[in-house]
């Protein structure tokens, strides 16, 4: 049985047109923003990246690479890189479509806030809970 981190190896490696060099740019970047995220394989064949709560899952779709930050919404995005779900009040995403870049070092500061963000709220939770 493979682990999520193979799973994720194969699905890029199987993903043989530009979507799997643009998959595996921007998974290159989620993993380089922070030493404590972990991958996970959940939703029926999603990779899914998690540090004190979860950041975000991506998908490959016919025309594009989606990856969706749970809690999008909370997040700082002063590159603009949401451009996509930007009318739900938790979520939001980043559609890559042929030929766009992976601009690495803003969707670090993207997984950066998100982290930041789980833990804020993991911090509230502890304060508000009474042993």
């Amino acid at each position: 049985m493979m682990n999520a981190t193979e799973r994720i190896d194969q699905m890029i490696a199987e993903l043989a047109d530009w979507r799997g060099a643009t998959f595996a740019n921007m998974r290159a970047a989620i993993l380089a923003a922070d030493p404590g995220i972990v991958e996970e394989w959940k939703y029926m064949g999603s990779p899914v990246w998690y540090c004190d709560g979860m950041i975000a899952v991506a998908n490959a779709h016919k025309g594009k690479v989606k990856l969706t930050f749970a809690h999008g919404a909370m997040l700082p995005d002063p590159g603009k890189l949401f451009n996509a779900g930007l009318e739900g009040n938790a979520r939001r995403a980043i559609d890559y479509l042929e030929g766009d870049e992976v601009d690495a070092d803003g969707l670090q500061g993207l997984i950066r806030a998100a982290i930041d963000f789980n833990r804020s709220v993991a911090k509230k939770k502890k304060r508000g809970s009474s042993a």
